[in-house]
This record gives structure tokens, C-alpha cells and sequence, in this order.
């Protein structure tokens, strides 16, 4: 499994009136990728915002932009959203009935194609996908809302995801998404995910610079 991890901010958590400021912070920071959700309304009791805020984002945040498709039918909107600056697409599986579709039509943009899953759905409906990833996601709360608290039967899953993934000999990214922070980064880290996806942890924080910093340290000598 990849050594370093990677740490992904979620700009969903960004104060919307100063974005500039927040994303400035980001390109300054120890951040890898910055998480963007994509909510529909429909997939997710939620709305965020759509490919054009993306594009903006884009203009503005130097790091790849780790794009979450929370939709319905994301298969409509690929392309839109590759356009937009997406390096990382990643749709749910539950959110359509042509998964190996999807993957492929995400791969053809050149962006490196992932899939999520809501805490409800069991490992095991990955199994015939793991190998056409570049990037799983774990959903570690129920998606559309930030800063909710973290279901800890996400780590068993993790553990599971990982041996499914070594038993094959795959290496995808895996990613976890929804109340992650140094409370819990580091065992998290240790049940097999290698990217981080901190929203609250990130952008509420009075030094998010120093949080991310000590995200990005986790398992090193320097950790604390």
C-alpha cells in the first residue's frame, strides 16, 4: 500500500464569503488535493454548488482538485466536470446501475476515476469494480452535510477494504470522508485509508495551516 498519505480539505466547509482567503491558505498549506463535494438535492438532502463554481475554484486553488460527485445519474455530467478542472472524479455506486460504465467514461477524460459508498453498504459490492479504480471512498458519515460526527464501523470496513485490496494485489487510493481529525486521523490511517478528507477540522480551526501540518505528520517521527 502507498506509504505517504494524502490530506484533501473539503472546501464545503470553507467560509464561502472570504473562498479567495480560504483557498490561498490551501495552496500555502501542506494540503495534496483540495475535496470538492458536488450535491444534487436529490442523491444527498443537500445542494452545494455546480460545475461552474468548480471552474472558479479551479482558477484560484493550485493543488488537483479531488471532485465528489454526490448525484444521481453522475454519468451525466463527467465530462462537465473534467472540463471544470476535476482531477479526481469520484461518483457512488449507488447512484447508478452502470458502475464499470462510469469508471471507464471518467477514465477517458484523463482524470483518475474513484468510487464511494455510504456507511450503509457493505465492502463487498466493490469487489467487482477494485480493479478498474484509482481511488476508493469510504463515507464515514451519511453524506450531505458537513460536520457531522464519525461512525467508527467505517474502521472495520477499512480493514476489510484493505485486505480485499492486498489479496489482489490493487493499490487504489484509499479515502475517507466525514469527520476526520486528529482526534481520529491517526486510526484511521492504521485500518488501511491513505487519504484524508478533513473538512471542519481544516477550515473551523483557529490555525488551520498548523492542522493540516499535523494531518500531513501522522505516522511520521515528527507526529505528536
Amino acid at each position: 500500500m502507498r506509504k505517504n498519505h494524502i490530506i484533501a480539505p473539503s472546501v464545503l466547509a470553507a467560509d464561502f464569503s472570504k473562498l479567495g482567503e480560504d483557498l490561498q491558505m490551501i495552496n500555502n498549506s501542506e494540503a495534496d488535493w483540495l475535496h470538492v463535494d458536488v450535491m444534487d438535492g436529490r442523491f444527498v438532502p443537500n445542494i452545494s454548488f455546480g460545475k461552474d463554481i468548480v471552474k472558479t475554484i479551479n482558477k484560484v486553488c493550485t493543488k488537483p482538485l479531488d471532485v465528489h460527485l454526490m448525484i444521481e445519474e453522475p454519468e451525466r455530467y463527467i465530462e462537465d466536470f473534467r472540463e471544470a478542472g476535476a482531477d479526481v472524479i469520484t461518483f457512488h455506486l449507488e447512484a447508478t446501475r452502470h458502475a464499470h460504465r462510469v469508471i471507464q467514461q471518467i477514465k477517458d477524460t484523463g482524470a483518475k476515476a474513484g468510487i464511494a459508498i455510504n456507511p450503509h453498504t457493505n465492502v463487498n459490492q466493490l469487489q467487482d469494480v477494485l480493479e478498474d479504480v484509482d481511488l476508493v471512498c469510504l463515507m464515514s458519515v451519511n453524506p450531505g452535510f458537513g460536520g457531522q460526527k464519525f461512525i467508527y464501523q467505517t474502521l472495520p470496513k477499512l480493514r476489510q477494504l484493505k485486505e480485499m485490496c492486498e489479496k489482489r494485489n490493487l493499490e487504489p487510493y484509499i479515502e475517507v470522508d466525514g469527520g476526520v481529525g486528529l482526534q481520529n486521523a491517526e486510526r484511521v490511517l492504521q485500518a488501511g485509508a491513505n487519504v484524508l478528507v478533513a473538512g471542519s477540522a481544516v477550515f473551523k480551526a483557529e490555525k488551520p495551516l498548523e492542522v493540516v501540518s499535523k494531518l500531513k505528520k501522522i505516522g511520521s517521527e515528527s507526529w505528536v
